[in-house]
């Protein structure tokens, strides 16, 4: 008898851990994550797909050095150089230890500043650029509500030093982050886990303070940071397959889990969706016959093992899930037929003819004014 409920215990204790593993691997399991706000959107698409307290206005700590690095690297010459005020060797916080008056690249101060977070690179930048904090903190906040659309983030200062309104939200910091990780410039920089710093006041070897660059296959970039006010602060890349992710957590309690709280937003990206590209030249009819294009591609980010409608309506093309929400809507251009085009060729051949007969008029003038006919 002992035998027989033995072998029935085994047997359900079997097909239970086998229907356990089974829920598990096809489970779209959304990530129960400790930070305060986080969110991952898909780096070519921009959609989003998992946010929490997204829109929560949040103290970013050091990952502000994003948005001063990308302004530096768009708007300033790298190769420039850079005499150290006073001012900015007395920053507080994590530094390259910079010398007053000591001359350095542009570039180098950015390598700093992202590479290990230097407060008093951060300083000397913004005083090259825009000669103080204060002026450089208003270009901040133009750039990225202009260039980049982030229109809840205020900043007071290049580094990311605790203001209280100096602040910023994960849904900014995304797009923030994948604005500035499409200049191959600052994707290198941001990226590069160690290189060697032989400045007047420090010579070493530094490394990168993103763990994730070592920790997580697939990190591209792209910053952390720490004040007591604004916790661990952390945005990070990640490619697989040619697939970029970007995610932002803020106000973890700890570093260890910031770092674990991406990667598990990463994990439920990369293994939930997939991204589809709209080609350029990909043609697109209306209703009543007539033909687009896009002129430029496209992204669309869909859950796994669903498809996307697209459909012409009014000049847009509107690409829809299977459950009717818009992934896209895009202005689209129309294709002229080949009798337009053949009579746009004409004029402009007209055009050139007559060009040119103006100014064999012209020649012809000039040389019969030399000999006075």
């Amino acid at each position: 008898m002992n035998k027989i409920l033995q072998s029935m215990l085994i047997t359900v204790m079997v097909l239970f851990t086998a229907g356990q593993f089974s829920v598990h691997a096809h489970q779209v399991s959304t990530p129960q994550l400790t930070s305060e706000a986080a969110i991952l959107i898909d780096g070519k698409s921009g959609q989003v797909l998992y946010e929490k307290n997204a829109e929560q206005k949040m103290y970013p700590a050091s990952i502000t050095k994003i948005v001063t690095a990308i302004i530096a690297i768009e708007q300033g010459n790298l190769l420039e150089t850079v005499t150290v005020s006073e001012n900015a060797t007395a920053a507080d916080g994590t530094r390259v230890y910079l010398v007053e008056d000591e001359e350095v690249y542009l570039e180098r101060l950015v390598q700093g500043l992202m590479i290990n977070s230097g407060n008093d690179a951060g300083t000397a930048i913004a005083e090259h650029m825009a000669g103080s904090e204060e002026a450089f903190s208003a270009k901040m906040n133009q750039f990225v509500k202009e260039e980049i659309g982030a229109e809840n983030s205020n900043f007071t200062n290049p580094h990311g030093l605790y203001h209280e309104d100096h602040y910023t939200t994960a849904h900014d910091m995304a797009m923030i982050a994948k604005y500035a990780m499409e200049n191959e410039t600052f994707r290198e920089i941001a990226g590069t886990k160690e290189m060697e710093w032989n400045g007047e006041g420090w010579e070493t070897t530094i490394y990168n303070h993103h763990r994730l660059l070592w920790d997580y296959e697939g990190t591209t970039g792209v910053k952390n940071g720490f004040v007591s006010q604004a916790g661990f602060t952390l945005v990070t890349s990640a490619d697989k397959d040619g697939r970029e992710l970007i995610a932002v957590t803020l106000k973890a309690p700890t570093a260890e889990i910031s770092y674990d709280d991406t990667i598990k937003l990463f994990d439920y990206g990369f293994e939930n969706y997939y991204t589809e590209e709209i080609a350029e030249d990909a043609v697109f009819e209306s209703t009543d016959g007539t033909e687009y294009q896009l002129g430029a591609e496209a992204y669309v980010t869909l859950a796994a093992d669903t498809n996307m409608e697209k459909e012409v309506d009014d000049e847009f093309l509107v690409v829809r899930g299977e459950d009717g929400s818009v992934l896209l809507e895009k202005e689209l251009i129309p294709l002229k037929d080949s009798s337009e085009t053949e009579e746009e060729n004409d004029e402009l051949h007209k055009e050139e003819d007559a060009e040119v007969e103006v100014q064999q008029t012209n020649w012809l003038q000039r040389i019969l004014s030399l000999f006075n006919l």
